[in-house]
């Protein structure tokens, strides 16, 4: 098989894999996209045609998909794959106020998947279905630059601090009436390191989230003050690629070393993306995420 054609999307991470159709994945093809999802972190592949059952069965190369619903989804078993939309039942979209829309736009806080959850994300596959004519980009941070390049003083203040991850803590920023939701308080809060190390290159990622809410060894206020420290300098424009998307792009990302967050759009116009999170696994380096206290 030849080697795959990409050009760059940002100086220090990210590429668009050309000449690619999704559905024709196989193990030699998955092999080369894997290792540039590696690599490059952040995956776009354009113009692809991929139904749900295409997007499923392209997200199973990477691990087990998540199912926020019912654990463990097994190949085969009903599942409906999620959407990211204002789009109602009946063609409509939501107002900007209503819950869901104000639940879209805690998305639009800097965070990576699923941090509240007993197993994380190791990767988001997302697709556009229906585009806005201006705004709702998604936009992406590579911690694992900025944590390259922040200064010693400012990782030693993280190193070895457990830090804490709650849903409601993002939907908090947005609505205290959100945070209460039965959606985001049935997980208890998870506590996973602060540097997330990749077992096939060890280069190292800041990991952190708008659901981080806590760190051990500091008291509230110090905690959040030193989460927000952190993110400020992840995302630091010199770290930041904006996607504008196109009806067909799919973007591939690293949980476990970026970073992304929605930006706003008119709510009056329909948005939606379909959204696949794979469970990161062991192979992924999640045993070294848990804190050994």
């Amino acid at each position: 098989m030849s080697v795959m054609e990409m050009t760059p999307l940002h100086p220090r991470y990210g590429v668009e894999i050309h000449g690619i159709d999704l559905n024709d994945v196989d193990d030699a093809l998955y092999a080369q996209i894997r290792a540039a999802f590696e690599e490059h972190s952040l995956l776009l592949f354009r113009e692809q045609d991929l139904s749900d059952e295409a997007h499923l069965r392209f997200g199973r190369y990477f691990g087990s998909v998540e199912n926020r619903s019912v654990p463990d989804l097994k190949e085969g078993a009903e599942f409906k794959v999620p959407e990211v939309s204002n789009i109602t039942d009946d063609g409509g979209v939501t107002g900007e106020m209503d819950m869901h829309t104000l639940n879209l736009k805690a998305n639009m806080l800097w965070h990576c998947d699923s941090t509240f959850l007993p197993i994380p994300a190791l990767t988001n596959i997302l697709i556009a279905r229906v585009v806005t004519k201006e705004g709702g980009a998604t936009e992406f941070a590579s911690t694992r630059a900025g944590w390259a390049d922040m200064p010693e003083d400012l990782k030693a203040r993280i190193r070895g601090r457990g830090i804490w991850h709650r849903y409601g803590n993002s939907r908090r920023k947005i609505s205290p009436e959100l945070a209460e939701d039965a959606l985001f308080t049935k997980w208890k809060d998870q506590h996973w390191n602060p540097v997330w190390t990749n077992p096939v290159n060890g280069r190292e990622a800041l990991y952190i989230a708008s659901h981080a809410f806590a760190v051990d060894g500091l008291d509230d206020l110090e905690g959040e003050r030193l989460i927000d420290e952190l993110t400020e300098f992840v995302t630091q424009p010199d770290y930041v690629f904006s996607h504008t998307w196109n009806v067909g792009d799919v973007l591939v990302w690293d949980q476990r070393a970026v970073l992304h967050r929605a930006t706003p759009w008119n709510y009056a116009e329909p948005r939606k993306l379909t959204s696949i999170c794979i469970s990161a696994s062991e192979a992924d380096g999640l045993d070294a995420l848990r804190p050994q206290n």
